[in-house]
This record gives C-alpha cells, structure tokens and sequence, in this order.
C-alpha cells in the first residue's frame, strides 16, 4: 500500500500563511491525531491542532477523500500561520504521526499514477510554477487543459485503425474478409505522415517559449554592444569602457519583451587577437552566436563589414549605434536585412528596436496549428514516431507484417510522450524538477 507523505506547498521562510499537504491513506488517522477529527470533505474548517499535550497552531483545515483530491488518494491540507516554529512544529508532529516528508514531484507523480493526469499535464503544472511571462503561463495552461494530449490521441487513432487493418490481413488470411485490407491502411498513414510533418513543423516554438528566446548581441570591439545591452537590460549589467576589447566573455541577461521571456547575450568584439583570454572570448562570441534565435550585428561609424557580417543572415537586425555622433559612414547592411539607427546614450530609437523585437517574437513564437511541442523529449518522440510511420509506409504493399510492426514501434514513440506505456525510465527525469510540495 502507499504510504502518506507531505510537504510544505508554499515556499520557505517567514510568511503570512503557510500550507502543508498530506497525502495518502493515512491521512485520517494523521488528522485525528493532531485532535481535528474529520472534518467534511471540501469544506474547510478551523481547528486547534494539539499534539502530545502541546497547542500547535489554530489552522484552517481541510480534507479530502479519494478520488476527489489532487492525487487520487485521500488528501488533507493545514493552512497555519507562516512562523519557522509553527511549521516545525507541525513538521515533526507529523513524522512523530508516521508520514514521511514528499520528494520532489511525488505528489504530481503519485496524480499521474492514479490517472488523474497523463505526462504532458504533469510537465504543464511544473512549467505553470516556473512561468514567468505571460505567454509562458498560456503555454502552460493550454497544455495543462490536454491540448498536447488530445493531439497526441489524435495521431495514435489513427495509428491504431492503419494497425487494425494491416492486422485483420495478418492474422485472417483465410476468412471471408475484403481482399487487399492492408492496403487501404495507405490513406490514413499518408495524412498521418502530414499531419506528424505539421507537428514538427513548429520547431523548437513551444520549448523557445518556455526557455527564453535567445538573442545575442555581435559585432567590432567598441560597437557600442555593453551600451546597448546595458540599455536594453535597463541597468548596468556590462562594464563599458573606451577601451577595445573590454568585454571577454558571453554576458547573459533575461527580460521579457512583448510578454515573452528572452536571454539577451553581450559578446567580446569580434577581432584577430594574440591574447588567448580575448581570442577565447571571441570563440565564445561566435558559437553563441551561431545558436542563437536572432542576431543583433551592432556596428558603429567605420567599423568593417567582417568578420561579423560573416555570421549573420539577412533575416537577422542589423543596429547603428552612436546615433548622436551624426555620423554616416556605418557599414552596409547585408542584402535584405532590416536596420535600425540607435543611440543608447541618449535614448534615440530604443523604443523603436524595442518594437521591433516584440514584432518578430510575435512572428516567430505565435500561432501555428499544432499545440507548441514544449521539450525536446516530445519532439524526439514525435521524430521516431514519423519514421516508423514512413517505414510502415514503404513496407505496406510488400510486407504487411514489416508494416505491423513499424506501425507498433510508431505507437509506442507516442505513447512515451503522455505516460501510456513503457515509462517508468523516464518518470523519474519528468518529476525530479518539481518543487517539493507538487
């Protein structure tokens, strides 16, 4: 039998209110221990906890009976007053009481185990917590609602009927059923490739969302990038200095623009360099840039075309800085590349590249027809699921059995996703993130 568990569900420290949940069977006897009794279920109540003699806390309680609770199982919840000493108080009256304090991400484990919830509506309810943005808090939701999940039933439907026909050949060759049913698994298999393309379509929306999408500043030493990055950032997060070469290393900072969450990087300038620290700086520059969503190539009044033009693309923001210098001679953009005139001195067209960037995070973060794929594990599994398909597809004609067996290793890669089958080697990956008291 399941043990009872509990944890403390607000954070740490000092507060007006803290909540502890239990959960499990003995969350009656736990109760009735700390001179509650049994309050209805749903219905909060307020109670003196005692034990051993000793006034604990008065606390509103309440209690639930399984399966109506968050985990399946019988549930309770004590809000006390939010002092270090009631809390440990509590605490060690319920080890005293035989429940033992939650891991990280049990109680959410233990709601996906009595089917309260399937994977994706688990990750959902870590990555709600975690939100910071309001996109990321819609992402969250929408997943937490079962959009992924009915997608991902949608394609194992149709998985399952291409399976059941290509089955019925197999394994009634003899009876009296139509000639050539496998066949006519072909259809259904050609839109489910179509619809597995779409899907993947989105690339890495759903996971940029919820990540932070990265942009990263580049260009000649003395640009003008601390500047604009400081700017940007609205502190003094870069030191900047008239000397080339001030910054060494990738300096990270996280914003939100246009309710999405973003890691913007300052970079060493990109120049040839004998110091080792510098050059390693500007490999640094490079790669992220490389990686990066989107590129901001900061140049300044006659600063060379390369070799930061070398690493950009014309989907990319080129950005004049020094605006307030009345200079004319920056360096041509590349072909088709957007560009914007700014001086972070002064402020001089910093709303407008803020604009800008909320403009292409829309354009890149929003919409699509499928449910944004929120972790590379889903998209993965989606990649293993729309080449077993594509197998099932080739060995239709030829071989029924090869097609079967594609068709159920294709199922099986979806499956993963929301928990069906085959999971336990990855429950402990998707739950070990959670906080304690989920």
């Amino acid at each position: 039998m399941t043990d009872t568990l509990f944890a403390l569900a607000t954070p740490p420290g000092r507060g007006a209110v803290a909540v502890i949940r239990l959960s499990g069977p003995d969350c009656d006897r736990v109760l009735k221990g700390l001179g509650v009794g049994l309050p209805a279920p749903r219905q909060a109540v307020v109670r003196i906890l005692r034990y051993q003699g000793e006034t604990l806390d008065q606390a509103l309680v309440l209690r639930f009976k399984a399966p109506a609770s968050y985990t399946g199982e019988d549930a309770a919840e004590l809000h006390l007053h939010g002092g270090r000493a009631v809390v440990e108080g509590v605490s060690k009256a319920l080890v005293d009481l035989g429940v033992r304090p939650a891991e990280p991400g049990e109680f959410t484990r233990r709601a996906f185990e009595n089917g309260k919830l399937d994977l994706t509506q688990a990750e959902a309810i870590a990555d709600l917590i975690d939100a910071e943005t309001t996109e990321q808090s819609a992402q969250a939701l929408g997943q937490l609602g079962g959009a992924l999940a009915e997608a991902y039933a949608g394609f194992r439907r149709d998985l399952l009927t291409a399976l059941s026909l290509v089955e019925a050949e197999i394994d009634f060759p003899d009876e009296d059923i139509p000639e050539a049913l496998a066949s006519r698994a072909g259809p259904v298999l050609d839109g489910l490739v179509t619809d597995l393309e779409r899907a993947l379509a989105n690339g890495r929306r759903g996971e940029r969302i919820r990540e932070g999408y990265r942009i990263v500043l580049i260009g000649e030493t003395n640009a003008g990038k601390s500047s604009l990055f400081n700017a940007l950032v609205e502190r003094e997060a870069a030191i900047v200095t008239p000397i080339a070469g001030t910054t060494r290393d990738v300096l990270d900072a996280t914003l939100v623009i246009g309710g999405y969450a973003v890691t913007l990087s300052d970079t060493a300038g990109l120049r040839d360099s004998d110091d080792p620290v510098e050059a390693e700086g500007v490999r640094r520059a490079r790669a992220r840039a490389e990686a990066a969503d989107l590129r901001l190539w900061v140049v300044a009044p006659g600063d060379p075309v390369y070799p930061a033009g070398s690493l950009v693309r014309s989907s990319d923001l080129c950005v004049r800085t020094k605006a307030d210098l009345e200079r004319t001679d920056w360096p041509g953009a590349v072909d088709g590349m957007a560009t914007l005139v700014v001086s972070p001195t002064s402020g001089q067209g910093l709303e407008a590249l803020t604009n800008w960037l909320a403009a292409r995070l829309a354009r890149d973060l929003s919409g699509g027809d499928f449910p944004a794929l929120t972790r590379e594990r889903h998209r993965l599994r989606l990649e293993e699921a729309l080449g077993s398909v594509r197998s099932a597809r080739q060995a239709l004609t030829r071989s029924p059995e090869m097609a079967g067996e594609d068709l159920r290793r294709a199922a099986a890669s979806l499956a993963r996703i929301t928990g069906e089958v085959g999971v336990e080697d990855i429950l402990g990956e998707v739950f070990a993130s959670f906080c304690i008291g989920k």
